[in-house]
């Protein structure tokens, strides 16, 4: 066949099948246009899972007469007229292929009245034949119907679900762009019932409902408020903490200037910033929301606009991952008790000299015994803050001779009381029984000071007696030199050999045994893709972590009371105390309400 023009039609159906998959697609693109139209308030009215009837009406500045029949146009907008404003969006929609794309699959009506005119009117379209504008009863602002979505491509028609599949991706679709904008009113209603009715304000407790709604009814109570800018980025949102997790990835929402985005760099970025703290195979949860210059990241990458690309992805993903990794590190029980308690504002005393350290053994962390299952040189990292028992100050070794505390005067996990069956320490504290795990929290203690050692020092690298020679792209061999540093920091010498091969000639002491060729391929193929990488950080933090683990306080050793209280008082002094270094928690506590109501006091 020769080459020749595509009817009009049947571009439409084309450019369809790329924006228009089911009806929350068609939902998805009048919701953006009605918010890019100003509306505060927006109404969803879906019949039989949208594949019947599709109806939205908002209170938008509406459309005027000669525009309305050009909105059905191909590549017509009103958003953008040249290149600048292209790199410059601050819209949601802009393509001008949403309208006539959906007009040219389904029977198609809009009816709009604009600020400053005197009368609405509606167009209508079937199958893509645009009719004549006609005048029409409405008030300023836009309505739009969609009915019987697919009727002249049968085939599309039969790939949809069941009606209430479809009805519940457009439910979630609504609860999705609902947080992006607080301020605006959100009405869902399916076959003439009201599903949702999120009512739009710049409150806390609006914000919290919506978000509630979406990710659980205790996801705010169990996550962490960010708020973090750095020159032209700005990020704030919430992330739950490691121990609210999910088995899936369906409470991840990422908001880019408004728009709702999935993006690998991003989830990258989230990833590595759990990467500490989340037990293997969980998923974090997160609502956040990143503010930039529009110029600096281009959203004209996909039809449906969920993929983005950045100018600078390194800057971006270190961003994101510094913001939510420094959030997360103040995950410990001091920071936690002092939200709880903000009604007292009194300093917490300095109880890190209440540490002892057994004659038997090595020490860990904070005087804390250990077993040395690893060579002793391992454990030099630890080794930094043992102190003599004669140093120690005078503390009552039997629990039911220690002072009373005022509430003010508590540390947060309170003071020891008793040891259940070699595992749990049991405690009181200003707000009733803590009970923590104590391997757990060692193996935390002791991982975080190994890691502050890291940071602080460096491991001392290796020479290797053969070097590694290892072959990668063109692409990679540019980045081998341009993080020298950054490779040189962490223990490795490496450097070009030729347009497509570098050469390791040293390695991190503690990385001499592992496969270094595919972990330098991996790092170099991230540091392509998304502009940095930290897989060296996470092999090192693995090893230190099974060091830890195998340094810690194992079950039934016996503790007296001081020891649970040298314990106590540094996990209060610890970031990311909360959990261990596999995502356990370390500590739970049962405050004085729930011990009423266990034992039905006060009935």
């Amino acid at each position: 066949m020769s080459i020749q023009k595509l009817p009009d039609q049947l571009i439409d159906q084309i450019a369809a099948g790329e924006v228009v998959e089911r009806p929350a697609s068609v939902v998805k693109e009048l919701v953006e246009n009605a918010l890019d139209a100003g509306a505060t308030v927006i109404d969803i009215d879906i019949q039989v899972g949208g594949k019947k009837r599709i109806k939205i009406t908002d209170n938008g500045h509406g459309i005027s007469r000669t525009d309305l029949s050009m909105a059905l146009q191909r590549h017509a907008t009103s958003k953008i007229a040249s290149l600048h404003d292209l790199e410059a969006l601050g819209t949601l929609g802009f393509r001008g292929e949403a309208l006539p794309s959906i007009a040219s699959v389904s029977r198609f009506e809009i009816t709009s009245k604009h600020t400053d005119a005197d009368l609405a009117f509606k167009v209508s379209a079937h199958g893509g034949a645009i009719e004549a504008a006609e005048p029409a009863a409405h008030p300023v602002g836009t309505t739009i119907i969609v009915t019987d979505l697919f009727y002249n491509t049968p085939a599309r028609r039969r790939f949809l679900k069941t009606d209430k599949t479809e009805f519940l991706r457009i439910d979630e679709l609504i609860k999705r762009v609902s947080l992006s904008r607080f301020d605006v009113t959100f009405r869902l209603s399916h076959n003439g019932k009201m599903v949702r009715n999120s009512q739009g304000g710049a409150s806390d407790a609006l914000k919290h409902q919506r978000i509630n709604l979406l990710c659980g009814k205790d996801f705010i109570d169990n996550a962490i408020y960010i708020e973090q800018q750095r020159g032209h980025l700005r990020m704030s949102g919430w992330v739950a903490k490691p121990n609210w997790n999910r088995a899936q990835p369906d409470r991840q929402f990422f908001y880019i200037n408004g728009r709702m985005i999935k993006d690998k760099l991003v989830g990258h970025a989230i990833r590595q910033a759990y990467q500490d703290v989340l037990f293997h195979g969980r998923f974090p949860a997160f609502v956040l929301y990143l503010d930039m210059d529009p110029e600096l990241v281009d959203v004209n990458v996909h039809p449906t606009k969920h993929e983005v690309r950045f100018r600078d992805s390194r800057l971006v993903h270190d961003f994101i991952f510094g913001s939510i990794h420094q959030s997360l590190a103040e995950t410990r029980v001091g920071q936690i008790n002092e939200l709880q308690n903000q009604a007292e504002q009194a300093p917490v005393p300095d109880y890190s000299q209440m540490q002892s350290r057994l004659p038997m053994g090595g020490a860990g962390a904070g005087g804390f015994p250990v077993r040395e299952t690893s060579p002793q040189a391992s454990f030099d990292y630890l080794n930094q803050t043992q102190q003599s028992a004669s140093t120690l100050p005078e503390f009552p070794a039997d629990a039911a001779t220690l002072p009373e505390h005022d509430a003010e005067d508590m540390p947060p996990l309170g003071f020891a009381k008793a040891q259940i069956h070699g595992v749990f320490i049991i405690a009181e504290n200003a707000h009733g029984m803590i009970v923590v795990d104590m391997h757990a929290a060692h193996e935390r203690i002791t991982y975080e000071r190994m890691k502050q050692r890291f940071n602080e020092d460096q491991l001392k690298n290796q020479k290797l007696l053969v070097p590694i020679q290892v072959n990668v792209s063109e692409r990679e061999v540019a980045a081998v030199e341009q993080q020298q540093a950054w490779f040189q920091k962490l223990g490795f010498e490496i450097s070009p050999l030729g347009d497509e091969s570098v050469v390791i000639r040293k390695v991190p002491a503690l990385l001499a045994h592992g496969d270094v060729e595919n972990l330098i391929k991996d790092v170099l193929s991230e540091i392509v893709a998304l502009g940095s990488s930290q897989k060296i950080e996470a092999a090192v933090n693995e090893i230190m972590s099974t060091m830890a683990c195998h340094g810690s306080v194992r079950a039934n050793r016996q503790l007296s009371i001081m020891e649970m209280n040298a314990l106590l008082r540094d996990m209060e002094n610890t970031l990311r105390s909360d959990q261990c270094n596999h995502g356990r928690p370390t500590w739970a506590q049962l405050d004085m309400k729930q011990l009423d109501k266990l034992f039905l006091r006060g009935q």
